[in-house]
């Protein structure tokens, strides 16, 4: 039996309906201001290529832009392990239909250098994280 050591780790996807105008929740989530109020804190610039510091729990984590639509879609590397997360905004009959994807995840026993565990358990801590960052974003959004 051969061993598949690139098996990786399903990207996290979480998709939420926020009742506010699309370009609100864009305005949230693409500027270092709206970002710092449900994220983290930062010095994100809206630029594509633009390279900024996300200030994680595990010290500054460097990150840069590699994708930006407004107002549907902007994407960036995350930290050194190879993470890209996504936020994916769609008008739905004047709401908004937010996706986050956070994708990159290694094999389940690749052991991630900052917090010292397996991304497997990594990735599970952070799909339930996400889920709290993004019920704060909707209360951000709709206050």
């Amino acid at each position: 039996m051969v061993e598949n050591y690139q098996v990786t780790l399903q990207d996290i996807k979480q998709t939420v309906i926020i009742d506010a105008p699309i370009q609100k929740v864009w305005d949230t989530v693409s500027t270092s201001e709206g970002i710092a109020l449900w994220f983290m804190p930062n010095d994100f610039q809206p630029k594509v290529g633009q390279e900024f510091y996300l200030q994680s729990p595990f010290g500054p984590s460097p990150c840069k832009v590699t994708e930006l639509d407004p107002p549907n879609r902007l994407s960036f590397s995350w930290d050194e392990d190879g993470w890209v997360v996504s936020f994916i905004l769609k008008e739905v009959d004047g709401k908004t239909e937010f996706t986050l994807i956070h994708g990159g995840w290694k094999n389940p026993d690749y052991i991630l250098p900052k917090p010292n565990e397996k991304s497997s358990i990594i990735r599970d801590r952070m799909s339930q994280g996400w889920t709290g960052i993004i019920e704060k974003l909707r209360k951000i959004v709709t206050n």
